[in-house]
C-alpha cells in the first residue's frame, strides 16, 4: 500500500495543503519594492520553469499519520490483516500485532461489530461510517472505513484494503447523553403531572357503568394535554367529559388541568352541556390565549334514555345500541375551547339500556398515512364487535387502533355502558311518576301516591317516612312557587331513592334562614336536613326541576 497516495486525501491532516500551497508561492512569487519595482534576486535563485514545486504526494504519509489526533488503521484482504496502525490509535489501545487478522489483532473492533462493517466495504467498494460507538477505552468514537486500492510491490499480493478512520467524538456523545437525560426528566415530569391531575378512580354512577384508559405517547413524543372524567351530578344524572388540549409538555399538562377543575366546579350548577363549554371558552382563554382545547361535556339522564351532549371541535362519540348497530354522533360542533366568539349548540344521541358509548381523543383514529374519518371508521367497526365490561371494550378498542407503547400521541379513551337490567337485577331499580294537576287535592294525593309506593317497594318505617315528608316538602314548594304542568317521580336504584318534582317555572329555589314569624321559606330547608343531598336544574323545554336523594341502608341495597 502506497501510504503517500492517501495523505492528500484524507481529512483532518492539518496544514497539509496549506504547506504545499505556501511553498508554491515562494516559489512563483517575486519581491516588490515599495515603489512598485522588482529587485534583483539575491537569495533566491530564480525559478527554473523546467522543476516542479513540491506537492502534497512528496510527503512522508506515514509521519503525518502518525502525528494526526485522529485514530488510523489499515487491513487487507478477506481476513483483514492488520498492516498499519497510527500513534494516536497505539496510545488508544495500546500496542497491535501486524499482519494478524482484525478479528484477532483488533478485538475492539470486534466488541463493536465492525467487521461486518468491513466486509461490506470491500464488497461495495463504497465507504461506510458508524456514529459515535463507545469502545472499550471508555470514550466514544465515530468510525469511517474508507476503501483502498491494491498494494504496490511486496503488498500487491495482500489484495485491497480498508482504511480505517476513527474520530473521538467523547465530548459529543456526552452533551446529546445530557440532552436526552434531561428530555426524560423532563417527559417523566409531564407524564406524572399528567396522570396526577387526571381522576384516580373514576366515579360509578348507579345506572351506569364506566371505564377509562390513559396511555401518553411514546418516549419521542412529548406528553400532551389529553383528560377524561366522569361526575355524578345528583338526581341519577352523570356527567362525562373528555379532552384534549393543543399542546405538549408540562405547559399543556397545567392548562389541562385548570380546565380539568373548571369543569367539575361548573358541572356543580347542573348547566345544559353547551352553557358549560360556553363558561369553559371564556376561561380557556383567559389561562393561556396561545392555547386551545378540544372538549366534549354529555349528560346522560337515566329517565330520558339520551345522552345529551355539547362539542367544541372535538371528534364525535360513537353508540352502540343494544343490536350491534354503531351511531355517530353527527351533531354539528363549535370550535375549539380559547378561540372565543362562538355559541354552543347542544345535541343528543340515544342511549337506552344494553347501549355502549366511546369518547376519545384524535390519538386513538388520526394517522399520518390515512384520512382522519377512515380513522374513525375504523373504530366504528371495532366498536360493533367489542362486548364485555366497559374496561374490556377499551382495551380492545385501544389494540384495535393499533396503539403501542412507541405511539407519536397520547390516547384517551372513555367507554359508558347503560346495562340492561332484568330479573333480579331489574328489581333494583324501578321508576314511579305522578301528573300533578294543581288545586288543594295535589298534596294529598302526592303523599298518598308516595307512601304507597315506597311501601310496595318494601322500605323500612324510618326511610319510608322520610321520603313521604320529603315528597310531600317538595310538591307544596312547586304549588306554591311554580305552575303547570307539574310531576312528581319517585326512583330507586341499587344504591340510593331519588325523589324529583318538575314545574313549568324556570325559578330556582334556594335554601334560606326562615324566621320565627315567616310562614314560607321552611320546605327546602326541611328537605336539606333530613335528605344525603339535594338540589334544582332548569329544564331543556322550560321549567325546573328539584330534587333529593337518600342512600340507602345496606339491607335495602337487595330486595
Amino acid at each position: 500500500m502506497n501510504f503517500t497516495r492517501w495523505s492528500a486525501r484524507l481529512p483532518g491532516i492539518p496544514g497539509t495543503q496549506r504547506r504545499a500551497a505556501a511553498r508554491t508561492d515562494l516559489a512563483t512569487a517575486p519581491e516588490r519594492r515599495a515603489d512598485g519595482s522588482v529587485p534583483a534576486a539575491r537569495a533566491a535563485r530564480p525559478a527554473d520553469p523546467a522543476e516542479p514545486a513540491p506537492a502534497v504526494d512528496t510527503l512522508p504519509a506515514r509521519d503525518v499519520l502518525d502525528r494526526v489526533p485522529a485514530l488510523v488503521a489499515l487491513v487487507h484482504g478477506p481476513d483483514h490483516r492488520l498492516a498499519y496502525v497510527n500513534g494516536a490509535y497505539t496510545a488508544a489501545f495500546g500496542a497491535r500485532p501486524l499482519g494478524e487478522p482484525a478479528r484477532d489483532a483488533l478485538p475492539e473492533l470486534r466488541e463493536l461489530g465492525l467487521l461486518p462493517l468491513l466486509d461490506q466495504v470491500l464488497r461495495s467498494g463504497r465507504p461506510r461510517t458508524l456514529k459515535s460507538r463507545k469502545a472499550t477505552d471508555g470514550r466514544s468514537y465515530t468510525f469511517t472505513c474508507t476503501p483502498a486500492g491494491e498494494a504496490d510491490g511486496a503488498d500487491r499480493a495482500n489484495g485491497p484494503g480498508v482504511l480505517v478512520f476513527a474520530t473521538d467524538v467523547t465530548d459529543h456523545a456526552e452533551a446529546a447523553e445530557r440532552l436526552r437525560a434531561s428530555e426524560r426528566r423532563q417527559r417523566e415530569t409531564a407524564v406524572t403531572l399528567q396522570r396526577s391531575l387526571l381522576p384516580q378512580v373514576l366515579e360509578q354512577p348507579d345506572d351506569l357503568r364506566v371505564a377509562a384508559t390513559y396511555q401518553p405517547g411514546g418516549t419521542e413524543a412529548a406528553v400532551g394535554g389529553d383528560w377524561y372524567d366522569v361526575i355524578t351530578l345528583g338526581g341519577g344524572r352523570t356527567a362525562l367529559v373528555i379532552g384534549d388540549v393543543m399542546g405538549r409538555g408540562v405547559r399543556a399538562a397545567a392548562v389541562m388541568g385548570q380546565l380539568r377543575t373548571a369543569v367539575r366546579a361548573y358541572a356543580r350548577m347542573d348547566l345544559p352541556p353547551h352553557e358549560i363549554l360556553q363558561l369553559l371558552d371564556g376561561l380557556a382563554a383567559e389561562i393561556d390565549a396561545n392555547q386551545i382545547a378540544t372538549c366534549v361535556y354529555a349528560v346522560h339522564d337515566p329517565n330520558e334514555g339520551r345522552l345529551v351532549y355539547s362539542s367544541a371541535g372535538h371528534l364525535p362519540i360513537l353508540v352502540r345500541d343494544e343490536s350491534g348497530a354503531v351511531v355517530r354522533a353527527d351533531e354539528p360542533t363549535g370550535p375549539p375551547l380559547g378561540t372565543g366568539g362562538w355559541v354552543h349548540a347542544s345535541g343528543s344521541v340515544p342511549l337506552g339500556p344494553g347501549s355502549t358509548a366511546v369518547l376519545y381523543t384524535d390519538g386513538l383514529v388520526e394517522r399520518r398515512d390515512e384520512d382522519l374519518d377512515e380513522g374513525i371508521t375504523a373504530l366504528e367497526r371495532a366498536l360493533a364487535g367489542a362486548t364485555g365490561t366497559p374496561q374490556v371494550v377499551c382495551d380492545r378498542l385501544v389494540r384495535s387502533a393499533g396503539v403501542q407503547a412507541d405511539h407519536d400521541d397520547d390516547v384517551a379513551v372513555l367507554v359508558l355502558q347503560h346495562p340492561a337490567r332484568t330479573g333480579h337485577d331489574g328489581e333494583l331499580f324501578r321508576n314511579a311518576a305522578l301528573e300533578l294537576l294543581g288545586g288543594v287535592e295535589a298534596a294529598p294525593r302526592a303523599r298518598a301516591f308516595a307512601s304507597g309506593v315506597l311501601a310496595s317497594w318494601r322500605f323500612p318505617p324510618d326511610l319510608h317516612d322520610l321520603g313521604v315528608l320529603a315528597a310531600s316538602e317538595l310538591v307544596a314548594n312547586s304549588l306554591q312557587h311554580g305552575m303547570p304542568p307539574m310531576r312528581l317521580r319517585l326512583r330507586r336504584t341499587d344504591r340510593r331513592l331519588i325523589i324529583e318534582v318538575t314545574d313549568g317555572d324556570d325559578h330556582l329555589p334556594r335554601r334560606r334562614r326562615a324566621e320565627p314569624a315567616d310562614e314560607s321559606g321552611r320546605g327546602i330547608a326541611i328537605v336539606a336536613t333530613i335528605a344525603a343531598g339535594w338540589g334544582a336544574r332548569r329544564t331543556p323545554g322550560g321549567g325546573k326541576a328539584v330534587w333529593c336523594e337518600f342512600t340507602l341502608p345496606a339491607r335495602q341495597q337487595e330486595p
